[in-house]
């Protein structure tokens, strides 16, 4: 034999055993790959439901439109560990504010001394159902009624100076979580959360005055200088969470999203099963508050795009992430 051919012997032979290395190396891949997945099978129900009401807000996640969107990882509400927030959010933040405002840091010690200071509702489990109603404010909740559908959630989000008052038929009478900043703000019972929305630093300034020495009164406009309110039951959404939702879920649409779509995302992070209500125009077209008597028209526009945010909710249905009750 010629002796040239030993080179290309020697080539073709390490080609094969390559060719079965690999072959064995990918069978012992897949071998682990569903040994352990058999083994955590063990463990964790790998096709167990998200939560145990009949239909769930994660049952969504394997969607593409909701992944793009959601991000679990996000801080929703403030405490000690979360307030020192990125410098991209801190300064989209001092945008929204009209005028100079103080330093975050220096609120959260006292901030966080005077109200809880704890990661909220960190429980979640197949196991359990925690069904939320978002009560928005339109006029289309007039005739619905719609209160004792509401008032059978565990939890009851109001914005503002929501009225129930003579409109319980429709609305209902029960509130755990009640949003607002100091431009809103009203007295709560001793049952209801405090949900504050800080649009700048000075509304976290204002929340300490409030429930201590009561010195604010003022802000680009009058304030309460106080306010009736359980201080262990208040809530700060955390600024990051309102750039989130501007940017991920509104694609930065307007300035800086409304009270009541705030609220809607922080259930759709925070509860199991979201419906909402009172979103949108009256039954004549027209978008105006429920309690407002003289029913002027509020714009679709401005620092909130209205049309945008209803847009994202009737998607938010569409993919069976939410149940919206139109009351007309």
């Amino acid at each position: 034999m010629h002796l040239s051919v030993f080179p290309q012997l020697w080539r073709m032979e390490l080609k094969v055993r390559v060719f079965y290395v690999a072959l064995w190396t990918t069978f012992v891949l897949l071998f682990v790959r569903v040994e352990f997945r058999y083994h955590l099978n063990d463990v964790i129900d790998l096709s167990a439901p998200a939560c145990a009401c009949m239909s769930c807000v994660m049952d969504s996640q394997e969607d593409p439109w909701f992944r793009e969107r959601y991000d679990g990882r996000v801080p929703k509400l403030m405490n000690r560990a979360n307030s020192n927030i990125s410098e991209l959010t801190y300064n989209w933040w001092k945008k929204l504010q009209a005028f100079r405002s103080g330093n975050l840091g220096d609120v959260v010690e006292p901030l966080f001394s005077l109200f809880p200071d704890e990661e909220h509702y960190m429980d979640s489990s197949p196991d359990r159902c925690r069904t939320c109603a978002v009560v928005g404010n339109s006029a289309n909740l007039l005739r619905s009624h719609y209160g004792a559908i509401i008032d059978a959630h565990n939890f009851v989000f109001r914005m503002n100076n929501a009225n129930t008052e003579g409109y319980e038929s429709d609305v209902g009478a029960k509130t755990t979580h009640r949003a607002m900043y100091p431009e809103s703000a009203v007295d709560l019972d001793n049952s209801t959360h405090l949900v504050l929305l800080p649009f700048k630093v000075l509304d976290l300034q204002w929340l300490i005055s409030a429930f201590t020495n009561k010195n604010i009164t003022r802000t680009y406009r009058k304030v309460k200088a106080t306010i009736k309110a359980n201080r262990d039951k208040v809530m700060i959404v955390n600024p990051e969470f309102i750039r989130y939702v501007y940017e991920r879920w509104l694609k930065k649409q307007g300035k800086y999203p409304s009270t009541g779509f705030i609220m809607l995302m922080l259930a759709l992070h925070i509860c199991d099963q979201v419906n909402v209500f009172g979103f949108g125009a009256g039954p004549n077209g027209r978008w105006y508050h429920y309690f407002d008597h003289w029913h002027h028209p509020l714009a679709n526009s401005g620092v909130h795009k209205g049309g945008v945010e209803y847009d994202a909710i009737l998607k938010l249905e569409q993919h069976q992430m939410i149940k919206m009750f139109k009351g007309w």
